[in-house]
This record gives C-alpha cells, sequence and structure tokens, in this order.
C-alpha cells in the first residue's frame, strides 16, 4: 500500500464488479478507506471488500437502488452511520462509477429502457452527487466515470451515449462551480473495455473494436483504475473539468 491517500474516505458507486471493482481495489491500495457500493449483488461486494481485507486496506459494503431517488438520503445516512462505527466521518473521494449499458438504434429504443438509462446513468448520479456534497471536504475530488461513446459516433447505441455526454457536460459545469472549494470534477472515458457488458457482444464485432485501437487489443478494468487513483490522489490536484480518454487510443 502506498498510502499517498492515506486518511481518505472514498465512496465509490458499482464498485461490486467490472471497472468499479478495480478502481475500490486500487483506491484502497493507495490507502483510501473505501465505501463499496453495489445495486443488487451483495456477494460481489463483499468478495471486493473480502480482497480489499487480505492486502491489508478497509473497506465496508453499502447497497442501495440509486434509480430510485427517494432511497438516496437513506443511503446516506446509512453511509454516514457505517463509518461514525468505524470512527470516521465526511467524505474525500466520490467515484460515480454506478452505470448501466445497452443498444440500440433510435428505432428500437423502449421508452422502457431508455428510462432506465436516464434513471440510472443521469438522475442517480446527479442526485448522488447532490447528497454527497455536503460531506465531501474542501479540496476534495469527484470522478464520474463516462465512455468513448459520449465523444464518437456510435448509432448501435444512441441513448446509452447521450447519458454519457450527459455526463461530461455536467462534469464541466460542477467543476466551475466547485473550483471555489478547491474540489476537482473529472470525467474517466473508458474504450472497449473487458467486462460483462462486452462479453454479451458478438466476437466479429470486438474484433472490429480491438482493430480500430491504436494499442491493438481490449482493454482491462485494471488500466482504467490508476487514471481514477491518479486523479484522486495529490498528482491530480491541478486537473479539473477534463474529460480523460482512457481507451488504448481509439479511433485516433
Amino acid at each position: 500500500m502506498t498510502g499517498v491517500l492515506k486518511n481518505k474516505v472514498a465512496l465509490v458507486t458499482g464498485g461490486s464488479r467490472g471497472i468499479g471493482r478495480a478502481i475500490a481495489l486500487r483506491l484502497a491500495r493507495d490507502g483510501a478507506f473505501v465505501a463499496v457500493h453495489y445495486g443488487a449483488n451483495r456477494d460481489r461486494a463483499e468478495e471486493t471488500v473480502a480482497e480489499i481485507e487480505k492486502h491489508g486496506g478497509r473497506a465496508f459494503v453499502i447497497g442501495a437502488d440509486l434509480r430510485k431517488i427517494d432511497e438516496i438520503p437513506a443511503f446516506f445516512a446509512a453511509f454516514d452511520a457505517a463509518l461514525a462505527e468505524r470512527g470516521q466521518a465526511g467524505l474525500d473521494i466520490l467515484v460515480n462509477n454506478a452505470g448501466i449499458g445497452g443498444g440500440g438504434g433510435i428505432t428500437n429504443v423502449t421508452d422502457a429502457f431508455f428510462s432506465d438509462l436516464i434513471d440510472t446513468n443521469i438522475r442517480g448520479l446527479f442526485f448522488v452527487t447532490q447528497h454527497a456534497l455536503p460531506r465531501l471536504r474542501n479540496g476534495g475530488r469527484v470522478i464520474n466515470v463516462s465512455s468513448m461513446v459520449s465523444v464518437a459516433a456510435y448509432p448501435g447505441s444512441i441513448a446509452y451515449a447521450m447519458t454519457k455526454a450527459a455526463v461530461n457536460s455536467m462534469t464541466r459545469s460542477l467543476a466551475a462551480e466547485l473550483g471555489a472549494r478547491q474540489i476537482t470534477v473529472n470525467a474517466v472515458a473508458p474504450g472497449a473495455t473487458d467486462t460483462d457488458f462486452l462479453s454479451k457482444l458478438p466476437p466479429s464485432y470486438l474484433k472490429i473494436i480491438i482493430e480500430g485501437t491504436a494499442l491493438g487489443r481490449m482493454g482491462q478494468a485494471e488500466d482504467i483504475a490508476p487514471v481514477v487513483a491518479f486523479l484522486a490522489g495529490p498528482d491530480g490536484a491541478w486537473v479539473t473539468g477534463q474529460l480523460i480518454q482512457a481507451s488504448g487510443g481509439m479511433h485516433l
């Protein structure tokens, strides 16, 4: 453990699997006390916490369906209580990673699917951030996980791409709003990353993605976590309002 985040408290939404899990593990390795949020699978979140503790880190599990805005106050009340039980309070690093994806052109996206994307990727992220801000110490960090679909044309994932473009816009505006408190706000846009979502795509499509990536391979969750760690740590203190493309060189 490096200790660059010693005495920092971090909350990683969607921290039980995929990119979120890798981020939680990395922040804990750097010394942060990590709240690992899960939406539905508590077992996966507890596995993440167990992995952190095995390597000498500190973490705890906290669950909530962040699509349900009226549950967010109770989520943060439980967060506060869990910290208090451990002699901690407040928040230093918020990583808004929880989100859902999915394909579909404009002619076959249903209202139900569109609403679920909006509720998870935009409304949930927005109101989690709103409730986190009173707890976030001056000099803190907000890091939003976006996607490369937000910066290029993806007609086959048009609704998902719209939600991530909204995350980018919020990032810039919030960075301007919170600058007076020395809080940085940035977004990280992963490229094609080997997670549960991509595993459902046809191999032929994945081959096209890899061929269009400068570094010639699929990304791993562990490729994204160090970028988030940089923004969360002291070396990232002069970076705010930015979208960092962690994609291995997609769309160059």
